[in-house]
């Protein structure tokens, strides 16, 4: 099979699974978009083999179209920005799509329920980090959650794999919902997100992490607040940590403006 090909035995497969979404018409052009909207919605439920073999084979190819970026191809702080704060040789600042970064594991700024977005090909880095991923992760998530028994608390963090991304990982987090002002509470929850990572990713013996802006986008906590805790945060973890490398990934120019003022 090609990459048509792929694309459109996935859709037909999952449109099979409910009448309601035999009734979507198909788009003339290009069926990517109705693919990742039919697999943001579908609750975590088994599916064959072979649809999750031909699944993994389109994804995998779609990402490495993106261009998947090394870590030995970021600098460090100390490299680009000559930065003297501390642990500058261990932290990078990166703008971009974080599915296409090749660590061992990237952060995903996830909801309680910890189960993905569900809202069609939402601008969320939760349903991004999932679509990339494939339906496994949804899947590894559940049993988790169910083992679990109870909503994710706030400022911890799960590991799971990465599936179909370049990272081997994705570590869980969830931040705080600034509602309707910015207390002394969600700074510490904020920190307890990056905390809660970093000490995950050391117990598995995990040498590199990238961090989206945890919390900063539907969970309103102000860039410019959110960017001074995670530098502060990363900056002490590490003077004890064997961990390698920590890099703030940023997707907006304005938090790639906030983070260079800080980290320079």
């Amino acid at each position: 099979m090609n990459q048509e090909e792929r694309l459109h035995y996935l859709v037909r497969r999952l449109r099979q699974e409910s009448d309601a979404y035999k009734k979507i018409p198909l788009p003339s052009g290009d069926q990517r978009q109705l693919f990742r909207s039919l697999m943001n919605v579908r609750m975590p439920l088994p599916i064959d083999r072979e649809f999750l073999e031909i699944q993994d084979e389109f994804l995998k190819e779609e990402n490495r179209k993106k261009g998947v970026v090394a870590l030995e191809g970021i600098p460090t702080i100390a490299q680009q920005y000559h930065s003297a704060i501390a642990c500058a040789d261990r932290i990078s600042l990166w703008q971009g799509d974080i599915t296409r970064l090749s660590v061992d594991a990237i952060v995903n700024a996830a909801n309680s329920q910890m189960l993905g977005c569900f809202v069609p090909c939402h601008r969320c880095i939760d349903n991004a980090i999932h679509s990339a991923a494939g339906m496994e992760l949804r899947e590894e998530c559940a049993r988790l959650m169910q083992k679990q028994g109870h909503e994710e608390p706030t400022g911890s963090a799960k590991l799971t794999k990465g599936y179909n991304l370049p990272a081997r990982y994705v570590l869980h987090t969830v931040g705080p919902i600034v509602y309707p002002i910015l207390t002394e509470k969600h700074k510490k929850e904020l920190a307890s997100c990056y905390r809660s990572c970093l000490e995950l990713a050391e117990e598995n013996q995990l040498k590199s992490v990238a961090f989206c802006c945890i919390s900063t986008g539907e969970f309103h906590f102000p860039n410019d607040a959110a960017a001074r805790i995670a530098v502060a945060t990363v900056t002490e973890y590490l003077k004890t940590s064997q961990l390698k490398r920590v890099i703030f990934n940023v997707f907006q120019d304005r938090d790639l403006f906030i983070y260079e003022e800080i980290l320079k």
